[in-house]
This record gives structure tokens, sequence and C-alpha cells, in this order.
């Protein structure tokens, strides 16, 4: 399938959509070799050049791999930063929805593999945010980020406990978005606040060494949020 001629604006931008598209849609399979630069700027109507710097973007995405010497491959149909782009647009709910998923099945396996590091460094950071709190067990408009950081930092620790290379990797990318969606969340007093013993509740549960119930434990500390964001879905 020959692709479509490319526009004159932003010519490099146009060719790296282009050919992002013809990758996911598999005209070229993962571990195939893609045309050349040559016949990509004859199909492309563009130069050589712009075609070379196309690729060295989807490269760098990790789409594609340049192997000297024999061409440039497919490695990925999909392209991760495109991926972000679409997460860091969703929703607070899609985010929360989201967490659970991956959360829940991370407190499972924690319960099972954790070691004595991995609730040392959960304690720490929920130690470190509570400091933060004022006496109504709220975080001072001035300390959010920080507030934020430290949750997060418990939530990865729940997450690295599982000590599963893959889901540690997809939860730290996916942690900015969730710093987002947090910080939204605190900044908004229609929002529950944090509760500790939700966060101390699934520490206990994963260091009694019970999936079962470190993974039910998760799923309520993420349900509140997730019901109160709901409701204000249903009231606008």
């Amino acid at each position: 399938m020959a692709l479509r001629a490319a526009g004159r604006q932003s010519l490099v931008d146009t060719v790296v959509d282009q050919l992002r598209a013809q990758v996911a849609a598999g005209e070229w399979k993962v571990g195939e070799r893609i045309p050349t630069e040559h016949a990509l700027a004859e199909q492309l109507q563009v130069g050589r050049n712009t075609v070379r710097e196309a690729v060295r973007v989807l490269v760098h995405a990790g789409m594609l791999r340049s192997r000297q010497g024999e061409g440039t491959f497919v490695v990925s149909m999909a392209d991760p930063a495109e991926i972000m782009r679409g997460v860091r647009r969703a929703g607070i709910r899609d985010v929360l929805e989201l967490r659970i998923a991956l959360e829940a099945e991370a407190a499972r396996l924690a319960a099972l593999r954790h070691e004595p590091a991995d609730l040392e460094r959960m304690r720490a950071a929920l130690d470190a945010q509570e400091a933060l709190e004022d006496t109504e067990g709220q975080p001072g408009s001035g300390d959010l980020e920080l507030y934020a950081d430290h949750d997060i930092e418990f939530h990865k620790a729940v997450v690295d406990a599982a000590h599963n290379s893959a889901l540690s990797a997809t939860y730290s990318w996916f942690s900015s978005s969730v710093r987002e969606a947090l910080l939204t969340a605190l900044d908004d007093r229609e929002m529950p606040r944090v509760l500790h013993g939700d966060h101390h509740a699934l520490m206990t549960a994963i260091a009694s060494g019970d999936p079962d119930a470190a993974a039910h434990a998760c799923r309520l500390l993420l349900e509140r949020p997730k019901q109160a964001v709901e409701s204000l879905l249903s009231e606008s």
C-alpha cells in the first residue's frame, strides 16, 4: 500500500504521523524491514532528509530500530508517547479505574513477594506525608505538590513490592498521570481527603501475606475517590 503524499506544512511531523499510522495499521509487521529512505521519499514526495528525521523520531519513540548496514525494522506497532498523550487526556475517573486494575494486582503480588525493605519504604512515605498535615488532616496549600509526591511514592512502593519489572515499568510510566489527577483532587474540596487509615490497612494486609486481603484493601482505598468522582459527574 502506497503512503499518501505528505503536504508541504510541517513535513517532518506529517511524515511521522503517516509512518506511525502505517506501522500501527500493520503495513509492516513487527520484525519486518520498512522501505528504504529513497523509496519512502518517493512515495511521500518529500526529501530524504525529511524521511530520515521522521524515522529518527520513531526510532526514539521505540516503534522502529535501525541496524547498521541492514536497514530499519519495526519493533512495536504502538507509539508509547502517543499512548501517554492519550492517558494524559483521560479524566480523573478513567485514571482511577486504571489505577485500580494495576494496583490491586500489584498489591496481591506484593503480599506474596514483599521484602522488609518494601514495607519500610511504604512506611517512610506515609510518615513523610502525614508530617505535612495540619490538625484537621489536610496538607497546607503550599505543600500540595510535596504531599502528592509522598502519596505517589507510597503507591510506587506497593507496586515495586510485587517484584514484577514489567508492572513497575508500566506504573512508573503511568505515575505522572496519577500525580496530575491526585493534584486536581487535592485542590478540590468536594473530593474526599486522603485517608491514612486506608493506606495503613493496605500496608498491613501486604505485610500479613494475604493476597486477597491486600487486593481488597487496595480496591477499597481507591474506590472512595472513584465514587466521589462518579457522584460529581452525575450531578453535572
